[in-house]
């Protein structure tokens, strides 16, 4: 009998799900059954000796700190490919320059979506698919959903459980913690958008919004330069945020001041030396990240319109213009509210991006910086299949967008489920004439939640996507597809199972060519294959 056990072991961690239900199914019949009866005292023993093993491993997992052990896999390795397609070759992106915001830190590090403008780009190499290496770090259920990169390349997270939210400073290696701060407890009620868009400052202290509606500016290193989370000043908001609701994002303009955003609708800024506060009511919901440009202005998309706020004469946020978009009639599964999904996205050439929630299809709209007219649209993706809760990522002329429609939760892909899938780019038309814009290309890649990253330097968006399986086996996968065709060149398997989805966490990009992905359990990360020294 132990040696069948052994065998349905081995067949359900090569398979995948499909065998328990198989064994089931095999009971049904009598004989098998009266078989089973028939030495059921091996298999009391059996599960004895089991469980005592799982008690003895779950111990283990719960002492050790985080990053020490790897992500637990689910089953179905051997109908899950490990890799998919070739390496591809590195063409640089021909975009303009970036401005770097002198506040922010450098381009490609200092927020989620990678700058100042939300791009969702990265100045330097991403995996190119030779021989890739994947690690991953398991940290319980906690997820590191917002990560930046301090000066000295260590990872600065934004991670959350069910106890709240914490600080980690994390080293790129062994992606287990250097340092941790815990931040205060949410309040009932607090919304999961609350604080989730913080920033990494050019001094490398990251601008965390708390669930007590203060702002706080927090160290990630000592004065040696050591793994250190200190806060080094804070600001009271709570006099100018009502109790019901929350602080959103945080993000600097180019002369320092600190701009916020809640949930409800207020925008605001904070002057970081005398701590003068500044607030304008929109009167509509936000729910995502906002922009700012070299011109002093700041981009925020609510549920009902993009808005163009610059200073006043007394330093109050006021409105430059408004630009409505259509809201479509219901919020989509795969969107957090009834409106779009992104965050607005300043290209080159005076542009700003985002999306709307129309019906059938959801449309890119591309309007002018200076004045919010609309320059062009286009529908993308299916009729009633498409949405997008997740950001643009620039590719300087265009956008590429994810589409997120039937992710409403992870356990919409579980049991090897897909999502309705896709990506698109959409460019401005060279004469700007209005109308449609021109969609360049669009991919079949299923990407249930994740946030394009566009490599400049190599010419690729990654993707972090899942092949549908009637296997039942959830696989997930870092994709590199090109930027000008649309053609995936690679797609390596990063892990199985619900812990592996990234549930809206963004792709970061080092400058060392490792692309990491947190995940609700933990971290992964990929990276080619580094040549050995000759001297090896």
């Amino acid at each position: 009998m132990i040696w069948l056990l052994l065998a349905l072991l081995v067949a359900w961690v090569a398979l995948g799900p499909w065998v328990p239900v198989a064994v089931a199914v095999a009971l049904c019949v009598p004989r098998v059954r009266w078989w089973v009866l028939d030495h059921v005292w091996v298999t009391w023993r059996g599960t004895g000796i089991a469980a005592a093993v799982v008690a003895v491993l779950a111990g283990v997992v719960v002492l050790l700190p985080d990053g020490w052990l790897p992500v637990p896999q689910s089953p179905g390795v051997l109908v899950a490919p490990s890799y998919v397609g070739r390496p591809a070759s590195a063409t640089p992106v021909p975009v303009g320059t970036i401005p770097q915001n002198p506040h922010l830190a450098r381009n490609g590090a200092g927020t989620a979506l990678g700058d100042a403008w939300s791009t969702g780009t990265s100045p330097w190499l991403g995996p190119v698919g030779l021989q890739p290496e994947v690690d991953t770090a398991w940290y319980g259920l906690e997820q590191c959903a917002t990560l930046a990169l301090d000066s000295r390349d260590r990872l600065v997270g934004l991670c959350g459980d069910r106890g709240g939210r914490a600080l980690h400073v994390i080293d790129p290696d062994s992606m287990r913690p250097l340092a941790t701060k815990r931040l205060p407890a949410p309040e009932d009620g607090d919304d999961e958008v609350c604080g989730a868009h913080p920033y990494l400052d050019a001094a490398d202290r990251m601008v965390v919004a708390t669930s007590d509606r203060r702002v706080l500016a927090v160290s990630t290193a000592d004065a040696d330069g050591e793994p250190d989370l200190t806060t080094a000043r804070t600001w009271d908001l709570s006099p100018h945020v009502p109790d019901d609701d929350c602080l959103v994002a945080l993000l600097p303009d180019w002369a320092g001041r600190i701009w916020w955003s809640t949930q409800d609708g207020l925008v605001g800024t904070v002057a970081p030396d005398s701590g003068e506060v500044r607030v304008l009511d929109l009167g509509e919901e936000v729910a995502g990240p906002f922009s700012t440009d070299e011109t002093g202005a700041t981009y925020v998309v609510t549920t009902h319109a993009l808005h163009r706020l610059v200073l006043d004469g007394s330093g109050t946020p006021g409105i430059a213009w408004r630009t409505e978009y259509d809201r479509g009639t219901e919020r989509k599964a795969g969107q957090s509210t009834r409106g779009s999904g992104t965050a607005p996205v300043v290209l080159d050439g005076g542009v700003v991006a985002i999306t709307d929630n129309a019906e059938p299809r959801m449309h890119v709209l591309m309007l002018e910086r200076s004045t919010g007219v609309e320059i062009c649209r286009a529908a993308v993706f299916e009729d009633d299949a498409s949405a997008s809760g997740t950001a643009l990522a620039s590719v300087g002329s265009g956008v590429v967008v994810a589409n997120t429609h039937g992710y409403a939760s992870p356990v919409r892909t579980l049991l090897g489920r897909g999502t309705s899938g896709g990506m698109a780019r959409v460019d401005v038309p060279a004469d700007r004439s209005g109308g449609e814009c021109r969609v360049r290309w669009t991919s079949e890649v299923v990407a249930p939640s994740s946030v394009p990253r566009v490599s400049l330097a190599n010419g690729l968006v990654y993707a972090y996507a899942k092949r549908p399986s009637w296997w039942g086996v959830s696989a997930w996968y870092l994709t590199g597809i090109d930027v000008r065709t649309g053609r995936s060149y690679f797609s390596v398997r990063t892990g199985t199972g619900v812990l592996m989805d990234n549930d809206h966490a963004a792709l970061t990009l080092a400058p060392d060519g490792t692309a990491y992905v947190a995940t609700l359990a933990g971290m992964v990360r990929v990276q080619d294959r580094q040549p050995k020294d000759a001297s090896d």
